[in-house]
């Protein structure tokens, strides 16, 4: 008899529990799934953070007003930056940023091919709308003044899902993109025997100036990709105050270009790169013979090599005067940091497998001395990859580096436009500066002028993709 009575009661029980489920399901859903996202979060605490780290991301800097100015205002630089648990795994971060297909959109371009003074072509290719599900979501229009935002890939020219993604998210937050394509790269024709330096800024000082031509009312902002950071460091450091950019940014950028060359890269990185970078070149093998050895070039199984037989007397004994040391004394992304004049945030991760040891390949004395230079360290990210947790941050984006990039373009042009009424309320408006934060010395030699007729510049127009 009692244990009819128990049997009774334990069914009415579970059907109060069924009736209270179904009349709160919304919440009750919810509940649990907060409860299950807290209790996986606290998980992948416990196991994979280091010892006494963070899952906030690490903000490296000078103390400045910029710097306290992004503290308060960019929201992103202080949110937990924690992937879903297959992301973890550095690798996989990399392989998804570099090869994994951008789902559900699709980028239009419209390329520039910018003839240079020595006759060499240089791409630039323009965001101009986004299809997404069978709608179409258009660029910014020729009438207004959109921020340009110059988006380098990486060094050997790979247009990665992470840049395309950047592109989408660009242009859907009002910004204006063009990816900037070295000598043949990127469906670039190669039509002069050269090939571009690792930190030879010389073409994109002269693609900025077309830029600058084409939009003289619009805000430059720059960000570059992996190895192609090498490129934006030399431009900013051999322009100083008269780069024309407002900000600029890197994400996983490698500091140190001769340290990253002689130092080993796990074999699937480095015979992909390799293999990239030949496919590449081997179109043009017969007009690259006269300046380098294209036997030996093409058989090489390093990267210190490769770059050395393109562009170092003692790998091909041709045309070249540099040696390996001279080659990195013209080329180190950081060899002129003192004269940045602009403030760069850099995004990087302790898992990046691709840059190194971050003990030995990050700079941190530069980012505690220089007011210029800002870094943001994650504990997961791997190379350029950075996913973010399911289900929290921006919907549509998948990398948690691009909404923290967009958010500081925001943010430091508001500090810009503050600090700007701060100066006019106290005196005289300013006297107009392509360096809106401390006063630098400008180095004559490198300043550039806007160009004065549109004869200078000879360019076409073509829709590619």
């Amino acid at each position: 008899m009692w244990g009819s009575v128990i049997f009774l009661l334990l069914c009415l029980l579970l059907f109060i529990a069924i009736l209270l489920l179904s009349c709160f399901r919304d919440r009750t859903t919810a509940a649990l799934g907060h409860l299950a996202w807290r209790i996986r979060r606290r998980l992948r605490f416990w196991l994979y953070l280091p010892q006494g780290g963070s899952e906030r991301p690490q903000l490296i800097c000078k103390p400045s007003t910029l710097a306290h100015y992004l503290l308060q205002h960019c929201g992103s630089l202080g949110r937990p930056c924690t992937p879903d648990w297959p992301w973890l795994d550095p690798h996989l971060q990399t392989l998804c940023s570099l090869v994994w297909p951008l789902a559900g959109s699709e980028i239009d371009f419209a390329r520039d091919n910018l003839q240079l003074r020595d006759g060499g072509i240089v791409a630039l290719d323009w965001a101009v709308g986004v299809t997404i599900r069978n709608w179409k979501a258009t660029g910014p229009s020729s009438s207004s003044s959109p921020p340009v935002l110059i988006i380098i890939p990486n060094s050997w020219g790979r247009l990665t899902p992470h840049v395309l993604g950047l592109c989408r998210l660009a242009l859907e937050q009002g910004f204006y993109p063009v990816v900037f394509h070295r000598r043949g790269q990127g469906g670039c024709p190669l039509v002069t025997p050269s090939v571009q330096q690792f930190g030879d800024p010389s073409d994109l000082m002269e693609a900025v100036s077309y830029i600058r031509f084409r939009h003289p009312s619009a805000a430059l902002l720059a960000v570059s990709e992996g190895s192609g950071s090498g490129l934006l460091l030399s431009y900013l450091g051999e322009c100083g105050s008269s780069s024309y950019l407002t900000c600029a940014a890197c994400i996983s950028p490698v500091f140190r270009g001769q340290q990253w060359f002689e130092s080993p890269l796990p074999w699937l990185y480095r015979w992909a790169l390799l293999l990239y970078q030949k496919l590449n070149l081997c179109r043009y093998s017969t007009a690259l013979s006269e300046v380098m050895d294209t036997h030996r070039l093409f058989s090489c199984t390093s990267l210190q090599q490769f770059e050395e037989l393109q562009f170092c007397t003692g790998g091909t004994g041709k045309q070249s005067s540099l040696n390996w040391e001279s080659y990195w004394e013209r080329n180190e992304p950081l060899r002129d940091a003192d004269e940045v004049a602009v403030p760069v945030l850099c995004l990087c991760s302790w898992d990046d497998p691709i840059r190194g040891d971050p003990r030995t390949t990050l700079p941190l004395e530069l980012f505690e001395t220089s007011p210029f230079f800002l870094l943001a360290l994650t504990h997961w990210g791997g190379h350029c990859g950075f996913q973010k947790e399911s289900g929290h941050g921006d919907s549509g984006t998948h990398f948690w580096s691009q909404a923290v990039l967009m958010e500081y373009f925001r943010v430091v042009a508001e500090f810009f436009r503050a600090e700007e009424r701060r100066s006019q309320g106290r005196g005289p408006p300013p006297r107009r500066r392509t360096s809106t934060l401390l006063p630098r010395r400008r180095r004559g030699t490198l300043q550039r002028d806007p160009p004065a007729t549109d004869d200078i510049f000879n360019w076409h127009r073509s829709y590619t993709r």
